[in-house]
Formats: structure tokens, C-alpha cells, sequence
């Protein structure tokens, strides 16, 4: 599989499990209606579907490596959306966490 589809699952995945979840979050943290939890749940359904698309041969490895794609969109989520602008540890943090990604994910194994 070509690493742009790749990339993009992980990407795809990531914003269904943020914006599914910050949808539930909008019903029970902030009142809104019973209706932003419904469609927040499908798209977490949909996120945990998502993920079975990659390539990969292994549930663990394509899961640890989406976890670090996650962190990047978290903080981008935050920037973007809560509007928290991300420190110098936010980016240290997410760096780190995306170069393991690439280790977990091409690292050459026997």
C-alpha cells in the first residue's frame, strides 16, 4: 500500500475518533442535544472500522503506530478547534511520537 493512502487512513481514522468524541463530549460536558452523541458514536464506529483498511499484517503495530498520528491531530485539534496554541513540549512531544511511528511502522524486520 502506497504510503499517501497509508498516511491518509491514519488521518481519516484519527479525525472520526476526535470529532466522534468530541461530539459525545458536546452532549454530556456541554448540553448539547442527544442527537450530537448519536452521530458521535456512529462516526467512532465508523473510526474502528477505519483502521482494517491498512495494509499491515499486525492489529498491534497498526494500532500503536496510529496512536502517535493521533497525538499530532490531538494537538492540531486543540490549536485548531479549543483554541490552545501548542508549546514547545506539545511539538517536542508529537515529533517524538511520530518518529516512532516510522520505526514501528518501516522499520526493516526479518
Amino acid at each position: 500500500m502506497g504510503l499517501l493512502i497509508t498516511v491518509s487512513l491514519f488521518v481519516l481514522a484519527g479525525l472520526a475518533e476526535i470529532g466522534g468524541g468530541y461530539l459525545v463530549w458536546l452532549w454530556l460536558r456541554e448540553g448539547k442535544p442527544m442527537g450530537y452523541g448519536i452521530i458521535g458514536a456512529v462516526v467512532l464506529v465508523v473510526y474502528g472500522i477505519i483502521p482494517t483498511f491498512q495494509s499491515f499484517p499486525s492489529f498491534g503495530r497498526v494500532y500503536a503506530a496510529y496512536g502517535g498520528v493521533f497525538i499530532l491531530l490531538a494537538v492540531l485539534w486543540g490549536w485548531l478547534v479549543d483554541k490552545r496554541t501548542p508549546d514547545l513540549y506539545d511539538w517536542v512531544g508529537t515529533a517524538v511520537c511520530l518518529i516512532g511511528v516510522g520505526i514501528i511502522l518501516w522499520a526493516p524486520r526479518s
